[in-house]
């Protein structure tokens, strides 16, 4: 006969209602058992054990539970297990979205890297005739056949200006008065101006454009045909620099991200260079491919003189073109510095048309300008303007290799103009004032903290050193030189050219422009990267 511990509880024939069955080894009925629930003992062991459970649990992959699902009923799952070990879905939260205008044609292939780098910046597509819509990229001048962009939302951008026209017009641009544009006459309004022109000089050469195409061709004078109101003649400049005996031409792009006051970048991360198929010698009028670039250019990679620094050293066009012609003795610094004031100057002549333009709008803050300037070079480094393209060529079809500096170009543009922000946003539409003042906030555009502070600026904003003082700028003001830092902060390989911390001819700009250039200015003087 066994012995029984005085501590064993003689077993019940009924689980009292409400208690817990006793395990082997463990005390049952009411009295102190570690599962009894009547007790304060069996209450916090029961309680501890279920915590221990809960924490095991969290420790488990997350999918094991699935996986055991799984394993039980490969095969014939009941209906509502299957559901639960679907993958979850994932929601897509509202992205910015953009539209493309390009009327003429209903493909547009040709802005493939466009629409990749706005899909890579969380933008999706929408239908071309939404109206719903954060971005328009116009391929085409938009503001003739879209009446409804007058009445835009404050939070919509188009990639055009209106009366950006004026700019990259051919024959527009080729009658502006500048220094860095060879002369030119409209047909048949300066006919009389014309001949007048070659009696004083005999020994210039002129080409004859058509208005619209790229028919080009060097004409002597008595070969032009002066009634042809579809062309205009333009001097030809007959010394051109060459590379490998070819002439070439320079692409600069640009962005006018406002007018009024008037702010422009060029992109200096490259330029865009395309060489003649055909060697400039021995000339002949006749054979357009030695003097004309045309589609199919003979590409940087192909001059002999220049692939070694591209190719093998991994340069840049300009950089590469800057390398060779160092080793010629040349200095190539003047060459985009006579670049970026050509393109200053033009925009400085043309922005007043703009502006005019711009009133027929409710906003003028709905648009950026992107384009790309021409120009070629003589001999001695002098730089001629040739032409304006409003929507340029970004298809890199034609030469594979172009695709890098294609999607940096617009990258770095979208970034500029501030589409392309890294916050995550639904729209373009302006965010919490948190969220705002974390891009840009009061401190990072007041300046002159000392004549600000001082008795005269205290007293009045009447003198010119109280203009940038934040009691005497007006709301516009201050959403103005908002713009100007956050572009600043975003421009990438964008380098400013107007305005620039010391404008030459401080007095010859519109007060605005000037207020502008003196927040530069004033900006240089606090930090290096402004100047």
């Amino acid at each position: 006969m066994s012995k029984t511990s005085p501590a064993t509880p003689t077993k019940t024939p009924k689980e009292t209602k409400g208690s817990v069955s006793a395990v082997p080894g463990s005390s049952g009925g009411s009295s102190g058992g570690i599962f009894d629930l009547h007790s304060t003992f069996g209450q916090v062991t029961f309680i501890a054990i279920v915590a221990a459970i809960a924490v095991l649990i969290q420790t488990l992959p997350r999918d094991f539970l699935a996986q055991i699902g799984r394993s039980a009923c490969p095969n014939a799952c009941p209906e509502d297990t299957q559901k639960s070990l679907q993958p979850p879905v994932i929601i897509t939260p509202p992205q910015p979205s953009f539209v493309i205008y390009n009327p003429r044609s209903r493909r547009d292939d040709h802005l493939y890297h466009v629409k990749t780098v706005l899909k890579r910046l969380g933008f999706s597509q929408a239908r071309n005739d939404s109206e719903d819509w954060d971005l328009m990229w116009a391929h085409d001048y938009p503001f003739l056949r879209l009446p409804s962009l007058r009445e835009m939302e404050d939070y919509q951008v188009v990639n055009h200006f209106p009366g950006s026209g004026f700019i990259t017009n051919k024959v527009d641009l080729a009658l502006t008065e500048s220094k860095y544009i060879p002369k030119a006459f409209r047909l048949p309004e300066d006919v009389d101006k014309f001949q007048e022109y070659v009696k004083e000089h005999p020994n210039k050469e002129f080409v004859q454009k058509h208005n619209q195409h790229r028919h080009i061709y060097l004409k002597t004078v008595p070969e032009i045909n002066l009634s042809d109101n579809d062309t205009f003649i333009q001097e030809y400049m007959s010394n051109p620099l060459l590379v490998d005996g070819k002439k070439f031409d320079i692409g600069a792009y640009t962005v006018i991200t406002s007018i009024d006051p008037l702010r422009a970048y060029v992109y200096h991360g490259d330029y865009l260079l395309r060489f003649c198929p055909v060697e400039y010698h021995p000339f002949s009028k006749d054979n357009v491919d030695k003097y004309v670039v045309g589609d199919d250019y003979t590409p940087i990679w192909e001059m002999e003189s220049l692939k070694d620094f591209h190719l093998t050293f991994g340069f840049g066009m300009k950089d590469s073109l800057d390398a060779h012609l160092r080793t010629k003795g040349q200095e190539p610094r003047v060459i985009w510095e006579q670049i970026h004031d050509s393109i200053r100057e033009v925009l400085l002549r043309k922005e007043h048309l703009l502006k005019n333009s711009l009133q027929r709008f409710r906003t003028r803050r709905n648009f950026f300008e992107f384009m790309r300037f021409d120009f070629i070079i003589d001999e001695n480094l002098r730089v001629f303007l040739l032409e304006a393209n409003m929507s340029p060529n970004l298809s890199s079809a034609h030469f594979k290799p172009n695709q890098l500096l294609y999607e940096q170009v617009i990258y770095n543009v979208l970034k500029l103009v501030g589409i392309g922000s890294a916050l995550q946003r639904e729209s373009l539409e302006t965010g919490s004032s948190d969220e705002e003042a974390m891009q840009s906030s009061l401190k990072n555009i007041v300046v002159s903290a000392n004549e600000c502070a001082g008795e005269l600026c205290r007293a009045s904003c009447d003198d010119s050193k109280c203009k940038l003082c934040r009691q005497c700028l007006s709301r516009d003001d201050l959403a103005v030189l908002h713009a100007a830092y956050r572009e600043h902060s975003n421009r990438g390989d964008m380098l400013r050219i107007f305005p620039v911390s010391e404008h030459p001819d401080q007095d010859a700009l519109n007060p605005r422009n000037a207020l502008m250039s003196r927040w530069f200015s004033e900006k240089c003087q606090i930090d290096s990267t402004f100047c």
